[in-house]
């Protein structure tokens, strides 16, 4: 394992939190905290990239396409800076995103009709389409990566995660 961060096995990413602590030492380091949030970055990227290969890839999809799609078809049509916001993206990333959206027939942009400054989005009929094949997909390997946890741990999980969410909004 080249620097305990290439292996799903518990003995390995246990053991590369022992060789953070080793290397790190006593500066008053929080190793829970750090344990806690930097797992959470190795399964985002993984899942994420999972995803990608496995049921967006298809479909010619990006993990933030489907994430931009998702929005709009869950809240509908969104103005540019609230749907960049709510997707976790940037407007300038969104920009790039909905050109591809736009270009596969998935989604639509548009001038607001009272304020020309601002540019409304929203999905079109083949990409709500497209949505009801892809997201049954991807929940399919949702369901997939938490096969080894409990309906209880799930909860607890999200739960869990919900509750980062909030600190860190309270810190934006």
């Amino acid at each position: 394992m080249s620097g305990g961060f290439s292996s799903s096995d518990d003995e390995d990413l246990i053991q590369a939190e022992l060789d953070v602590r080793a290397r790190v030492g006593d500066l008053g380091i929080d190793y829970e905290s750090l344990g806690a949030v930097s797992n959470i970055f190795r399964v985002a990227n993984r899942a994420r990239a999972h995803l990608e290969r496995s049921a967006l890839a298809p479909h010619d999809l990006s993990f933030t396409a489907f994430t931009v799609l998702w929005v709009l078809w869950i809240w509908g049509e969104r103005e540019a800076r609230h749907l960049a916001a709510e997707a976790g993206i940037s407007k300038g990333t969104l920009t790039g995103v909905m050109t591809t959206l736009e270009r596969g027939g998935l989604a639509t942009r548009r001038t607001h009709p009272v304020d020309r400054r601002l540019v409304l989005m929203q999905i079109t009929d083949d990409g709500e389409r497209t949505m009801e094949k892809v997201f049954p997909l991807v929940n399919s390997e949702e369901t997939r990566l938490t096969s080894g946890m409990s309906s209880k741990e799930k909860q607890a999980l999200a739960s869990s995660l919900r509750s980062m969410l909030r600190a860190l909004e309270n810190l934006e």
